[in-house]
């Protein structure tokens, strides 16, 4: 059964809200046995909440905006507070080359020069939790107030020649999160967020859903203040089989970033093709322009918890997880840092971070914003202990000169045929090409480094 919301009642006439009619249209082509809900072109629709249901795609003809309503009311008081939010459904999607517009910028309530103040309440865009055969193709969406896409214990996920244009100002505006997903592809997508482009998560909230794997993301483009593509720091579960290729990163905060901070491990992850540009930005956001950012802490009592999200997760019953049998080949990266990798050691003197391998990579680090240089930041952490916590400063920077390569309590690395270089002039805050703490096994094979920053003076 095909069918258009008109046909149901809705006036897309940009004012009118509409929901009703389009929750009648998606319930009767799913009571049919599944069909096509089309959103009319040339024409803007507004919606509060709507959910799918088995069998139905969505789908929003070219030129066709579902503009979300700004009244939080309308969002239900149950589930995420979605505009398009659906549980349990099988063979469902959201496809054409329409628009999804979330009003982002209806929900904040000042302006801080670099980010924005948000509202006490957002709606996220689009949730799924426990669907199965889920497709998302072709949409564009754009001014998310909070999380763009995300997916919770779903399996066997496509998602492709998606545009997520987000306000790079709004905290939390994430482009993709997979949340103890399975079998999930993400291709061919364009992304802008203000905070992380596409994020694997195991939140504490639904850590019986498993762990997330076989994961694939290829062919994007993507632009964040924050980390363009990261798994972590929410890391209850295990994260493995998980490839990333021929990704372009660009003016992000953090190119791709593994934040381990609870029981959970990853494993099996290869990083293949990318080119990566970063640059600084500021303090509220996390990171520190680094192209690859590999960190394994305890995350103790954050600022995550203190705000209000329950104790920590990691306790001492379920320590901390590992980073292991990690891959990065055929890398291209500019930016205004180079890569970190920060474990920690435990009581047998092994590292949360081993078994990492670089090939055929080049690396360059030059100073292109006004931001300083000389801090780690591995947030979300609280404390490390004495000499860690200083008066007046966020733990989780660290203070610590900025390197092509940067590498601390994390064994078996290997670099092997890799070029990194520093390249000047360069501020205060920059140390050597490579810098090694507390690392065994060590291993540089046909490697070239460069230190061409103007002398002092």
């Amino acid at each position: 059964m095909n069918t258009s919301i008109v046909e149901y009642g809705a006036v897309c006439d940009g004012k009118t809200d509409d929901t009703v009619a389009i929750q009648a249209a998606i319930r009767a082509v799913g009571d049919n046995g599944g069909g096509t809900v089309v959103v009319p072109g040339g024409r803007s629709t507004v919606c509060g909440q709507i959910r799918l249901v088995s069998g139905v795609e969505l789908h929003l003809a070219g030129g066709s905006l579902l503009l979300a309503s700004s009244d939080p009311d309308r969002y239900g008081s149950e589930g995420f507070g979605c505009v398009i939010e659906t549980w349990g459904a099988d063979h469902c999607a959201i496809t054409g080359t329409g628009t999804i517009d979330g009003r982002g910028i209806d929900y904040m309530r000042g302006d801080l020069t670099y980010i924005f103040e948000p509202a006490p309440w957002r709606p996220r865009l689009v949730g799924f939790v426990d669907c199965r055969h889920l497709t998302i193709r072709d949409v564009t969406f754009r001014d998310s107030p909070n999380w763009t896409l995300h997916l919770v214990g779903c399996e066997h996920v496509t998602i492709a020649g998606v545009t997520i244009d987000n306000n790079t100002k709004i905290p939390n505006c994430d482009g993709i999160d997979p949340d103890h997903c399975r079998h999930v592809t993400i291709s061919d997508c364009r992304i802008k967020a203000g905070d992380d482009g596409i994020v694997l998560k195991n939140t504490k909230e639904f850590s019986d859903r498993g762990p997330c794997e076989d994961i694939s993301i290829t062919n994007c483009q993507i632009e964040s203040t924050s980390a363009a593509i990261k798994i972590g720091s929410e890391s209850v579960s295990d994260f493995r089989r998980i490839t990333i290729t021929g990704c372009i990163i660009r003016s992000s905060h953090r190119g791709i970033a593994v934040q381990l901070r609870d029981q959970g491990n990853v494993s099996d992850l290869l990083i293949s093709g990318c080119i990566i540009e970063t640059r600084l930005f500021e303090d509220h956001w996390w990171g520190k322009a680094e192209p690859i950012y590999i960190t394994a802490v305890h995350r103790f009592g954050s600022e995550m918890d203190r705000a209000g999200f329950g104790p920590p997760a990691w306790n001492p019953a379920n320590g901390l997880g590992s980073i292991s049998r990690v891959q990065v080949s055929n890398l291209m990266a500019r930016g205004e840092n180079g890569v970190v990798l920060y474990g920690t050691r435990r009581a047998d003197g092994s590292s949360t971070i081993q078994d990492i391998s670089f090939s055929n990579c080049r690396f360059e680090v030059l100073k292109t914003s006004r931001w300083g240089a000389g801090r780690i930041d591995i947030r979300p952490f609280d404390t490390l202990g004495p000499g860690f916590r200083d008066p007046g400063k966020d733990p989780g920077l660290v203070d610590a000169p900025f390197a092509g390569v940067s590498l601390t309590a994390a064994d078996s690395v290997r670099l092997k045929d890799c070029e990194v270089r520093l390249t000047g002039p360069l501020p205060d805050g920059y140390g050597d090409v490579i810098q090694v703490h507390d690392c065994d096994l060590f291993d540089v094979d046909g490697c070239r480094k460069y230190d061409r920053r103007d002398p002092p003076g």
